[in-house]
């Protein structure tokens, strides 16, 4: 089959070995896959990734730069045929998506990430049976395709437990930042602030959902926000907050004010304040945002930095905000994201711009470098298209 193959940073689209379906397995013809911003980073330090996901998680077969792979983990496509050990749901040319990730024996390889699992920038794919899941009402497979990274978004908004009357900030509208606005809109969230250095993306946030978008290098985020008191509030302010509780609790004779207190750490209860999404994930942002946060705000990093980065816990201890790292989604939520955009309850659409044949994935690798006209490119294995 013909598919686009990277080696040492390079891209060529070469005639490769068919793909044989394993055992629980499914062969699936592609139709779309998107090009995520982790394939761009896999591209160039492949070697790294490797080293640090086998230092700290024991995966040892992400790829390598000396290795072949083909990339591509946003994938949707059509069954084509079974391996063993299958139980066979779908009709061959069902359209299909499923979760990245194939087992090779007791072996878990990230397709599109190892040279063991090959992803979607070819004619077809492996995935394994009891991870896919057939595209429900019609939805089309430009819009399916985004599946996989509107889960990212969707684990990343449940992970933020973010209620509806609460300000949401998401510092970078690339595409995972546009990502988790559209996600933050279906949740039902009623303020999202977005901010990004980019003209582009500010108009594709806008498109999203966001209510108030900022260009940081001229307006503070944090000032835009509707809630002032919210956004004003420092950790002097609850202290003469709890002052003033505590004088009029301890005027109302025989009442153990202390129950107040247990009954709201038992049920969470604590005074409103911004969840906060760091979507850009260089170094800096993150010391940055813990700076600029008003008290006991809650932090989410989806954003992935690859290089050291330094932050001051004091910063954060002393306005005893929460930080929480996300990756990826499970197989609940990436069934659930299919399904909210199966049945409309969130458009992809402004996250698409462009779409590419596989002789065209070096020029969309290129034009994702910047950020003043793509978010998401699309590949079409069957395109001949070699610009985005």
């Amino acid at each position: 089959m013909r598919a686009t193959v990277v080696r040492k940073g390079e891209f060529r689209v070469e005639e490769i070995p068919d793909l044989v379906p394993g055992p629980g397995q499914i062969l699936v013809n592609v139709t779309r896959c998107g090009i995520c911003g982790s394939d761009l980073h896999a591209r160039v330090h492949g070697d790294d990734m490797a080293d640090l996901t086998g230092a700290t998680t024991g995966y040892q077969h992400f790829m390598r730069s000396d290795q072949s792979v083909v990339l591509g983990h946003e994938f949707t496509g059509e069954v084509v045929e079974y391996g063993v050990n299958t139980r066979r749901r779908w009709k061959p040319g069902t359209p299909v998506v499923a979760l990245p990730i194939l087992r090779h024996g007791r072996e878990a390889h990230l397709t599109g990430l190892s040279a063991a699992a090959p992803g979607g920038y070819a004619e077809q794919v492996l995935v394994q049976e009891s991870m896919t899941f057939d595209v429900p009402n019609g939805l089309s497979p430009d819009h399916a395709a985004l599946t996989e990274p509107m889960a990212v978004a969707w684990h990343a908004v449940r992970t933020g437990r973010v209620s509806k009357g609460r300000t949401a900030f998401v510092i970078g509208c690339g595409p995972i930042g546009l990502a988790v606005i559209s996600m933050l809109k279906a949740a039902g969230v009623r303020t999202v602030v977005a901010s990004d250095l980019s003209p582009r993306r500010r108009e594709l946030a806008t498109r999203c959902g966001a209510d108030v978008v900022v260009d940081p290098a001229v307006d503070s985020p944090w000032k835009a926000a509707p809630k002032k008191s919210i956004m004003n509030r420092d950790p002097i302010d609850l202290i003469n907050s709890g002052f003033d509780a505590m004088a009029k609790l301890r005027r109302i004779p025989n009442v153990p004010w202390w129950y107040l207190f247990r009954a709201a750490h038992t049920f969470d209860i604590r005074p409103p304040a911004p969840v906060i999404f760091e979507c850009v994930g260089v170094p800096g942002i993150l010391d940055q945002i813990l700076a600029a946060a008003p008290a006991m705000s809650r932090v989410v990093v989806v954003g992935v930095c690859m290089q050291p980065d330094t932050i001051r816990p004091a910063v954060a201890i002393n306005k005893q905000l929460e930080l929480r790292f996300v990756l990826g989604y499970d197989p609940g939520e990436f069934r659930d994201t299919l399904h909210m955009l199966a049945d409309g309850k969130v458009d992809p659409s402004p996250l698409i711009t462009g779409t590419v044949g596989l002789e065209g994935i070096d020029a969309a690798f290129t034009a994702l470098g910047s950020p003043e006209q793509h978010a998401k490119i699309l590949v079409d294995p069957h395109s001949s298209k070699t610009a985005p």
